[in-house]
């Protein structure tokens, strides 16, 4: 499908070092003016399903200032734009968990909220796991939690997690596993 949208010129309204954002003067598809706020993100959303050969997966646990509540997800935060988003991967494993893993499987990439965002994410697997210490941000307050995926998987069915990309990462593993069961 053709971009029907015609940017007339970009006002930079603010800036710091994880976003910034602008309003865009358009013409929409309709042909009539009007403005589109942005949200541009300077990192790479990652997630991590870290899984045990039982099935477990361990995940963290904190409060989240923006939702105003306590969230349980996968590990996952901001990996640099030019940067391998797998490093970045391995670097929040280790900083929220303690845990390395030896092998990774990319499963998906995602737009988080693309009618507002740029911001993209990428999920990866890991397994084959090894516990060391975490090291969290002095803005992370973690607890660690090891739950079955079926488990987890309801938590999603029962609105218990409602975090998008351990959303979209559980459901992703729970079709992973009905393939494998093929």
């Amino acid at each position: 499908m053709d971009n029907n949208w015609i940017t007339l010129g970009t006002i930079h309204q603010y800036d710091n070092p994880w976003i910034s954002v602008t309003e865009d003067q358009v013409i929409n598809p309709s042909g009539n003016k009007g403005i589109y706020g942005i949200v541009h993100f300077k990192n790479l959303a990652i997630g991590v399903i870290p899984m045990d050969p039982e099935g477990n997966i361990f995940m963290v646990g904190q409060f989240r200032y923006v939702s105003g509540k306590y969230s349980l997800e996968i590990p996952e935060g901001g990996g640099p734009l030019g940067i391998d988003p797998l490093v970045s991967a391995k670097r929040e494993l280790k900083e929220e968990t303690g845990l390395e893993a030896q092998t990774w499987e990319k499963l998906f990439e995602m737009d988080l909220s693309n009618s507002v965002t740029d911001e993209r994410a990428i999920v990866y697997l890991a397994t084959d796991l090894q516990q060391g210490e975490p090291n969290p941000e002095e803005t992370e307050e973690l607890t660690v939690s090891k739950i079955h995926i079926t488990e987890a998987y309801q938590m999603v069915l029962d609105g218990k997690i409602t975090d998008s990309i351990t959303v979209a990462a559980l459901f992703k593993m729970k079709i992973k596993f009905l393939e494998n069961e093929k």
